[in-house]
């Protein structure tokens, strides 16, 4: 809700009600007219002169830290035109024992205070009905707060503000203590990796050492090599004796006394 800072009253001029026993309504009326502009002038007068007042303020105070400023400025400015490298030496030692640099500013505090408040929006305040005395409830609390706060309280939103930043800061340090104990169970948790799939262990196998060597690389299965000697022995079965598929056939397997069981040497040509 915005608050209005100036007011200029009466805000209706014709608005009112006659009086009784007036001859003349309309003569009533242009004089009741006139008075109400006459106070409107009146009251732009005054917030007039309360604005030029702090225009002036303002402008003094803006003045005042110019001319500080402007000081120091020449002050610098005959220190830097009186240095000079060639002339003075100075050592490392020295410039390490000499005090670091401080400022000497004050910054503006307590900027939105009570005696900041503006004339106007002070008047407004005093013309604004008064709370309730709830204060005298206070002692009668078993919490012992005070009663009016519930009705009416200037630093709630100063405790709120409060409140938040705290939280805020509070939840930042548990970030950060919590940053500081998962980052040795990361490392830990890496180096058991890395002991578990080592390049040079035995236990690993030549897929899991390249994968290690080059992560980047992609690993391709080689089809495995065929051999035609054990696809003739098995061919040289019946499908009835032949072995099944699901299992490797022994490059033994078909084998005699005589040789292999080859095409070659399958038929008797003996005879």
């Amino acid at each position: 809700m915005p608050l209005v800072k100036r007011s200029i009253e009466p805000r209706h001029l014709c608005r009112g009600a006659l009086p009784d026993g007036v001859t003349s309504e309309l003569e009533c009326v242009t004089n009741s007219t006139l008075a109400a502009i006459i106070k409107q002038l009146g009251s732009l007068s005054r917030h007039a002169e309360d604005i030029f007042g702090e225009l002036f303020k303002e402008a003094n105070s803006f003045y005042l830290r110019m001319n500080h400023l402007q000081e120091r400025v020449d002050l610098l400015a005959v220190k830097v035109t009186q240095l000079d490298s060639t002339v003075e030496e100075v050592s490392l030692q020295d410039i390490n024992m000499r005090k670091a640099f401080k400022s000497s500013t004050t910054q503006d505090q307590q900027v939105v205070s009570r005696t900041s408040i503006p004339n106007p929006v002070m008047e407004i305040y005093h013309h604004g009905d008064k709370p309730p005395p709830l204060n005298i409830l206070s002692p009668y609390r078993d919490d012992k707060k005070d009663a009016l706060k519930f009705y009416t309280d200037p630093s709630y939103f100063f405790n709120l503000w409060k409140e938040k930043m705290l939280q805020a800061t509070e939840d930042k340090r548990k970030e950060k203590r919590r940053q500081k104990t998962s980052a040795p169970a990361q490392a830990h948790s890496a180096q058991s990796k890395s002991r578990q799939v080592h390049p040079r262990s035995p236990l690993c196998s030549a897929e899991q050492q390249k994968q290690v060597e080059d992560p980047g690389r992609e690993v391709k299965k080689v089809r495995k090599a065929r051999n035609r000697r054990q696809e003739w022995n098995v061919l040289a079965y019946d499908k009835e004796f032949r072995p099944d598929a699901r299992f490797t056939p022994s490059p033994y397997h078909g084998m005699s006394s005589e040789g292999s069981l080859s095409p070659d040497n399958f038929f008797d040509t003996s005879y």
